[in-house]
């Protein structure tokens, strides 16, 4: 009976029932599924796959949902790094990518409206094609879509001057859990009460299924200009990147590696044999502009800096900076991987850099490889990552899990106690939902209690944030 209903809906053809579909389902790039599915192991799967194309469809399938509580998981490109995704009670999974037009691009407002189901790539392109960028580059740029950045509060390369998912929405259209259609308030801000797009960006698709977003677009810069420079080490080069940030220079990226990573990662996939923390930067607008910014940025940096690599070295970073997440240099199995990324002030990033670096390696056959990618006038984020040898990870699934989520909660409980947090941009998902009680405190009872109000059944994407 049901499955008829959620067919009426949506149709035979985007009704889905094959396991090979289901699996598809079950597995995105968050380690602990992926290592379960690899050593022959069935992770948990959805009950039924639909596809609907109108967000009247999806209000009535969350109807369905919520008068037979039946569990209801949104599903975007699948990419995402921290179970965000994942059926865990089995259920329905709306995967949204059928619903991926670009429905207005206003050039006189500065705005383009898209269905939450599209790749960010596609949007891109088609916003390029009047001449206007959305500014929005991650590195999942081809494979995710507007709808999971905003529902994780995702972030790009050039965030540091154009902003994150959260800063870039303009208004959003919503399917809450009872299958109501809302909008927010299409303007650029206001005082009317709370702002309810930061209620549904980042909440992980637990209060509700975005559906279309009206976001921020921009002119294509004049000039683009980038530069990098060698350190001999972490804090000179952070202290560099603070200058730059806090005398206001407005890069439009700032991005940092350390020893460990330049070796892994800068010599491997740009071919620039040095050793020490590598920091790049750009600036774009009106030329003459972006060249008094470049040349006070360099000032900056050749008070401490060993060596100036030059524009060639920032510009060959640039047009190679989605490499290093795909193959050949990407990281996968059989290594065991997690990315723990955190932001902090500036008073407290190195020493968080620090303590989760030794308490990474502190485990057997792991090494420990970050970078700085994400700066505001008060802090940075920090994107670390730990890296098992393959001969140290257990071949027993459930070890491997074990031994993973261990290097996980000791590094992240060092970064809370050093006044870090559990995520500055990936989400937190099932992965450390856990935590999320223990990082807010009796603050937590705000986000549980909007959870209760608009998902009074539990149904949607149940388990993901400690919900």
């Amino acid at each position: 009976m049901i499955l008829t209903e959620l067919e009426d809906i949506v149709g035979r053809d985007n009704l889905h029932l094959a396991t090979a579909e289901k699996i598809s389902h079950a597995v995105d790039y968050y380690w602990g599924p992926r290592v379960w599915a690899d050593r022959g192991k069935i992770p948990e799967q959805p009950d039924v796959v639909v596809y609907p194309q109108s967000t009247v469809q999806v209000s009535e399938l969350v109807k369905v949902a919520a008068q037979h509580r039946i569990p209801v998981t949104p599903w975007g490109g699948g990419a995402g790094s921290q179970g965000g995704a994942l059926p865990v009670r089995g259920g329905i999974i709306v995967d949204m990518k059928k619903m991926c037009k670009v429905t207005e691009i206003n050039t006189s407002a500065y705005t383009a409206t898209a269905e939450a189901g599209i790749i960010h790539q596609d949007f891109e392109w088609a916003v390029n094609e009047k001449g206007f960028s959305t500014m929005h580059f991650p590195a999942s740029i081809g494979c995710s879509t507007l709808g999971g950045f905003l529902a994780h509060r995702g972030t790009g390369v050039l965030s540091t001057k154009y902003g994150k998912i959260e800063d870039l929405v303009v208004n959003l259209e919503v399917v809450l859990a009872n299958g109501d259609i809302i909008q927010t308030l299409p303007v650029p801000r206001n005082a009317s009460g709370p702002d309810l797009n930061q209620i549904f960006v980042g909440s992980e698709g637990t209060l509700g299924i975005i559906t279309k977003a009206t976001m921020k677009i921009f002119d294509e810069p004049e000039a683009r200009k980038y530069w990098a420079y060698l350190f001999s080490n972490m804090h000179d080069a952070l202290e560099a990147g603070r200058k730059i940030m806090t005398r206001r220079l407005q890069p439009c990226v700032i991005r940092l590696y350390d020893e460990a990573e330049t070796v892994h990662q800068i010599q491997r996939v740009l071919g620039i044999e040095k050793q020490g923390a590598y920091l790049v930067f750009g600036f774009d607008g009106y030329e003459d502009i972006v060249n008094f910014q470049l040349r006070h940025a360099r000032d900056i940096c050749e008070e401490t800096a060993i060596e100036d690599l030059g524009s060639e070295c920032g510009q060959k970073w640039w047009d190679n900076r989605y490499k290093f997440f795909y193959p050949p240099y990407i990281m996968d199995l059989p290594e065991a991987f997690g990315t723990m990324d955190t932001v902090a002030t500036y008073d407290k990033v190195e020493d968080i850099y620090i303590g989760m670096k030794q308490a990474a390696e502190q485990f057997p056959g792991t090494r420990f490889i970050a970078h700085f990618s994400h700066w505001y006038e008060w802090g940075c984020m920090m994107y670390d990552r730990f890296i098992v040898d393959p001969a140290f990870v257990p071949d027993e699934p459930a070890e491997a899990l074990a031994l993973y989520n261990r290097i996980w909660y000791t590094c992240i409980r060092v970064a809370m106690e050093k006044g870090g947090v559990l995520n500055e941009h990936h989400g937190v998902g099932l992965k450390m939902g856990y935590l999320m009680r223990e990082q807010y405190g009796p603050a937590f009872q705000v986000i549980q209690k909007l959870k209760d109000a608009l998902d009074p059944y539990r149904i949607m994407n149940p388990e993901k944030m400690g919900l």
